[in-house]
């Protein structure tokens, strides 16, 4: 892409120039011409031209004095043209220079990052990442001013380098990853308890409706005992004093099973 950029710069260049070549000749042969055609050394161009069905008098004279006219005229358009041409190629000499310090710069700050310079004085730090950019393979074809601009810039962002070399940034790294498998454990054991306190509430659920169950179940086989059995009733123990209040005044010994009465309720007549 970039060899295609550079033919199609360099095809443009040649028609350019060959252009204002062409204008600046045309303008000078067609003048020359007018010039020796006014002093009758030359003759006019011969120009057969009918206009409403008349033949129109010397045309050819007048095609050429507007040709020359013409040609004159654009010759004043070649300095403006001139300067857009420079100002083109000082820009795009501009941009191939840029991109050539920032690539040299990304080199050296990526080793400065690193931790590969170790001089502190401004001197031997750019003279250090000076010859470390001339000795990069990469980076063999560029400008020495190119070179020296880059390690300057490379200098004065060393703090920068410092503060995210690739040593901080793995560290950095490595605690964020921690800190992320932290989460995801925390996140699964924060899930497991859900599980379990949902298998516990319904656990729980089931429990308490059997026990409903189990007491609805007791009270309805009472309910049928009571109805099946209504000749036993429910049974009662008679206290001793209420046995026999007017006996003879010795105390019963309520630990004997003589002394026990169940109380039973009449029957319903036959």
């Amino acid at each position: 892409m970039t060899q295609l950029r550079d033919f199609t710069y360099i095809v443009q260049y040649l028609f350019q120039r060959l252009a204002l070549a062409l204008f600046l000749l045309s303008a000078l042969a067609l003048g020359f011409a007018s010039l020796m055609a006014a002093f009758g050394l030359w003759n006019w161009i011969s120009l057969p031209l009918e206009y409403g069905g008349a033949p129109v008098e010397n045309a050819g004279m007048y095609a050429q004095l507007a040709l020359t006219a013409l040609a004159i005229g654009l010759c004043f358009f070649l300095p403006t043209n001139r300067r857009v041409m420079q100002l083109e190629n000082s820009h795009r000499q501009f941009a191939v220079g840029m991109q050539d310090v920032a690539r040299a710069y990304a080199t050296v700050h990526a080793a400065d990052r690193a931790e590969n310079f170790q001089l502190s004085s401004e001197f031997d730090s750019v003279r250090e990442r000076l010859a470390y950019l001339r000795d990069h393979p990469d980076l063999s074809t560029l400008e020495p001013a190119v070179l020296e601009m880059a390690a300057q810039m490379s200098h004065v962002a060393r703090d920068l380098a410092e503060v995210y070399s690739d040593d901080k940034i793995a560290r950095a790294r490595s605690f964020l990853k921690q800190r992320q498998e932290e989460v995801e454990l925390f996140n699964g054991r924060l899930d497991q308890a859900k599980a379990i306190s949902t298998e516990m509430k319904q656990w729980l659920h089931e429990v308490e409706l059997e026990e409903s169950v189990a007491v609805a179940q007791l009270e309805r086989l009472r309910d049928e005992m009571q109805e099946i059995m209504p000749e036993l009733g429910l049974e009662r123990v008679v206290p001793a004093e209420e046995q026999a209040p007017a006996a003879a005044p010795f105390k019963a010994d309520p630990t004997t099973l003589d002394n026990i009465v169940i109380d039973l309720p009449p029957k319903a007549a036959e």
